[in-house]
């Protein structure tokens, strides 16, 4: 497998935005198996991120909250430890959906979840007051894709931390919604008009890894460190396959 290109200003590489089969519909690999990739191609971390409750799921929508949790969680859990077998780290986050509106949860974890039942039919407001209320953060996922599950562009700047202005999918030949650059160039100015922070990803599925993320001068303690790090602006954003650090 083909390494990213890591520079000596930001040897350190996370990929914020990946997707498994256990915790997500469309995911193609397990956890592990991500893990087992990432560290192949030279990455110090991956942030598992699999689809919530209302957006395209594995698990069944019908258990009860508790057992849905459990399962839900299993992407991240088998990550997690074939990372730490490995020396991978692995965070926990999840993606948030509101009719193709899609939003990147981070800092918060499973017990969160199975304390706040409440998410799972929280409004966007409730949902970003629900987060901000334990230290969590939100970040608007690819606000501007277009694509056959999402019928319109909705911007929500009081109730999103940050944006994501680089995914990878966008200018990946074959991936849908692919070779579309614009949408992360609206992103950009989208970002820029309201001073926000931004973040990358590569919103991956399978181990055919496209290379995104975001690179740091140092190693991350947690994924609360990696919210400061984001909200500090300390890290760069990783385009893709070939990948390089824009500076």
């Amino acid at each position: 497998m083909k390494k990213w290109n890591a520079t000596e200003e930001y040897p350190y590489a996370y990929e914020t935005h990946l997707h498994t089969c256990e915790g997500s519909a469309c995911g193609k690999n397990t956890g592990a198996e991500m893990a087992r990739a990432y560290k192949e191609a030279g990455y110090t971390g991956i942030i598992v991120s699999d689809h919530f409750f209302y957006g395209n799921t594995a698990v069944d929508r019908s258990l009860p909250w508790k057992e849905w949790v459990e399962l839900y969680c299993k992407g991240y859990e088998n990550a997690k430890a074939e990372g730490d077998k490995i020396g991978l780290q692995v965070f926990f986050a999840w993606e948030a959906s509101y009719q193709g509106t899609d939003f990147l949860i981070y800092g918060l974890d499973k017990q969160w979840l199975l304390d706040h039942p409440e998410i799972k039919d929280a409004s966007i407001e409730e949902q970003y007051r629900l987060v901000k209320a334990d230290g969590g953060m939100v970040i608007h996922a690819h606000p501007y894709r277009q694509a056959s599950y999402i019928p319109e562009t909705r911007l929500f700047p009081d109730c999103v931390d940050g944006v994501e202005t680089f995914n990878s999918s966008h200018i990946r030949e074959g991936v849908t919604p692919g070779e579309r650059p614009e949408y992360d160039k609206l992103a950009l100015a989208y970002a820029r008009e309201y001073d926000f922070p931004q973040t990358g990803g590569s919103d991956i599925h399978s181990v055919n890894l496209t290379y995104g993320g975001m690179a740091f001068a140092r190693p991350l303690d947690s994924i609360e460190d990696f919210m400061k790090a984001v909200l500090s602006e300390e890290g760069k954003i990783l385009p893709n396959n070939p990948p390089y650090v824009i500076l």
